[in-house]
């Protein structure tokens, strides 16, 4: 494998992994674009690693708390923590076992089509900026309720569909009941610990029953250069909401949406 896709496949991941846009949809495009082979999965795990560290050390201080609520909620106590690690693990639960069925089913490969990824991100990109310039900005996270924790979690089921970005549902949900924007950015983050968590050890299994364990240098480099950009990507996005609407993902989404459109019709 080549530097220069490690490096690509690295910042594309890093960058793309918690924006709106789909971290998914813009893998798929970029080896389509360069005619480049798969990755394999000790690159896919590590970079997901990457991505996954950043999130964590972002947001330490809230990690650490989840950890508390999850040792009060195990004694049976209850408070701000526990009811943050409780919403959590329901807003998990529905991905998790739809994303079971559609690995066991091998049906994810359909769904990758550049036409397909089109359309994905012109609407759902249209369904955000809905959500961004209808939705009140009155709730925080410690005002969510069980069942908006749910209705975060079965809206990102729809993340198994390249184009529609995992960050994306949740935060148009979100904005949907009200959440300010960088609530629903911190909650979408902080769900996706468990989603990327998720899919790494199911990689990791199939890396397993392959006997291939090995842990070289290209994975290594793109786990540091994965880490490195989605924290600058975080960072400049969180700063950006505290002042500022989604309108240049939402805009970004639909001029990629469009281009790859105008491409394969006019081709």
């Amino acid at each position: 494998m080549s530097l220069i896709h490690i490096i690509v496949l690295a910042v594309v991941q890093g960058i793309t992994e918690f924006l709106p846009i789909s971290s998914q949809a813009h893998l798929l495009l970029v080896d389509d674009l360069f005619k480049w082979p798969d990755a394999g999965l000790s690159i896919r795990i590590s970079a997901h690693i990457g991505s996954l560290i950043a999130i964590i050390l972002y947001f330490k201080s809230d990690i650490w708390n989840i950890m508390i609520g999850v040792i009060h909620l195990s004694l049976g106590r209850t408070n701000k923590n526990t009811t943050l690690a409780l919403h959590l693990s329901i807003a998990s639960i529905p991905v998790l076992v739809a994303g079971f069925i559609v690995v066991s089913l091998e049906i994810q490969d359909s769904l990758s089509s550049p036409l397909f990824i089109a359309w994905t991100m012109i609407i759902f990109g249209i369904l955000l900026w809905i959500a961004d310039q209808t939705g009140m900005t009155v709730r925080k996270i410690e005002h969510m309720r069980s069942h908006n924790a749910i209705v975060i979690g079965v809206a990102q089921i729809f993340a198994l569909i390249p184009g529609t970005s995992r960050s994306g549902v949740t935060i148009t949900a979100a904005r949907m009941m009200g959440y300010e924007r960088t609530e629903a950015s911190k909650f979408s983050m902080l769900l996706g610990i468990p989603t990327i968590l998720a899919a790494g050890i199911w990689d990791g299994y199939e890396i397993w029953e392959q006997g291939n364990l090995s842990l070289g240098i290209d994975s290594i480099i793109t786990a540091i250069i994965s880490f490195i950009t989605a924290y600058i990507s975080i960072s400049l996005m969180m700063s950006w909401l505290k002042h500022s609407s989604f309108a240049p993902f939402v805009i970004y989404r639909l001029l990629l949406g469009g281009i790859l459109l105008y491409i394969i019709y006019s081709s």
